[in-house]
């Protein structure tokens, strides 16, 4: 763990800055934010309009004078000043206030794992235009491995998967630290992004941007293993007519298009399992795989990982929320280091 315990416990906030998501947790209060990572901007007079969830309701049904953003790309911020605009209407101005009365204010955040120096400088950025006068960095891997209750400090491995939009990160962790780990640039936009490929090629169909998900969980009861119904009615827009149009699609043809991006995850997978000592894989096979991330949800995407690669795998109980509450519990104190007893002499 690159920031010690004891740094964590002097914080007063933490913040999760994903590419889905942005979730704030207060030491006392706990988690008060938990909105998309998404504003409505007037291009006109440069003035915010929404934030949050109000904001993505307004993806796609806007005039041309308000544009809707995100400031978060990949847990980077790609616009300092816009994700501090929205950090500030999410937060409300009574936790504002609250967090203004603090001397010196100090904050943790997210930042994904093996990012670069430019990305860890922009979230710096972002937490110094909220008031915070010092900012602690924390791997994301290992946040969530906290939040999902895994004994990260104990010599024993521990293999974490945090499925978020953009990216896949996977890690075995030991001793508080990572071990081997992989980052893969493929998360829940690329499944969207193929589903809504697939039905414009064999369906000459277009589907309003946020009917996506709803279409991956509405595949089947296990979404990628192939139980459950055959067909699903999808209703979209008509590409040569542009008229409202229903079709049946096949789940099984929906479920080879799924394939095709999460093979990528697999190869990931593998790479960290080569990479990993004989000795830590000895652990996981017992352990097996802990699954966090929005994307984690995807039904059958555990089932696909037992299959690939014969390891018992397991989803959070809270898979979303995980990071956010690990940087919590480091900034409650619930988090102990592994004390060494000195030999006798």
């Amino acid at each position: 763990m690159t920031v010690s315990l004891e740094q964590l416990r002097r914080c007063h906030v933490a913040v999760d800055l994903g590419a889905a998501r942005t979730r704030v947790y207060v030491k006392g209060p706990g988690l008060v934010v938990d909105e998309p990572s998404v504003a409505a901007v007037n291009t006109r007079t440069g003035s915010l309009i929404a934030v949050g969830a109000l904001a993505e309701q307004m993806t796609g049904r806007t005039p041309d004078y308000i544009r809707v953003v995100r400031p978060v790309s990949g847990g980077t911020v790609v616009d300092i000043d816009m994700a501090q605009r929205m950090l500030r209407h999410l937060l409300g101005e009574k936790l504002r206030r609250q967090l203004r009365r603090k001397p010196r204010l100090r904050a943790a955040a997210c930042t994904p794992h093996d990012s670069d120096p430019l990305a860890q400088r922009a979230t710096v950025e972002t937490m110094i235009g909220l008031g915070a006068r010092r900012v602690e960095l924390v791997d994301t891997l290992i946040a969530a491995a906290v939040g999902c209750g895994l004994p990260v400090e104990q010599p024993t491995a521990t293999m974490i998967m945090v499925c978020g939009a953009a990216t896949t990160q996977i890690a075995v962790l030991s001793l508080g630290s990572i071990v081997t780990a992989a980052r893969v640039p493929i998360g829940g936009d690329a499944i969207d992004h193929a589903v809504i490929q697939h039905l414009r090629q064999h369906h000459e169909l277009m589907l309003p941007s946020q009917s996506v998900r709803p279409l991956q969980l509405a595949l089947s009861g296990n979404g990628l293993t192939p139980h459950g119904p055959a067909t699903t009615e999808i209703h979209g827009r008509d590409v040569a007519t542009g008229l409202a149009r229903s079709v049946h699609v096949d789940t099984a043809a929906v479920r080879e298009a799924l394939y095709t991006p999460l093979t990528s995850v697999l190869d990931g997978l593998g790479k960290v399992l080569r990479d990993c000592p004989p000795d830590l894989v000895a652990d996981l096979a017992d352990r097996g795989i802990m699954m966090v991330g929005g994307s984690a949800l995807l039904p059958g995407l555990d089932q696909m990982l037992r299959d690939a690669t014969g390891m018992p795998v397991q989803i959070a109980d809270r898979p979303d929320v995980c990071s956010v509450l690990g940087l919590g519990a480091m900034l409650d104190g619930k988090v102990q280091p592994m004390v060494l007893n000195p030999l006798a002499a």
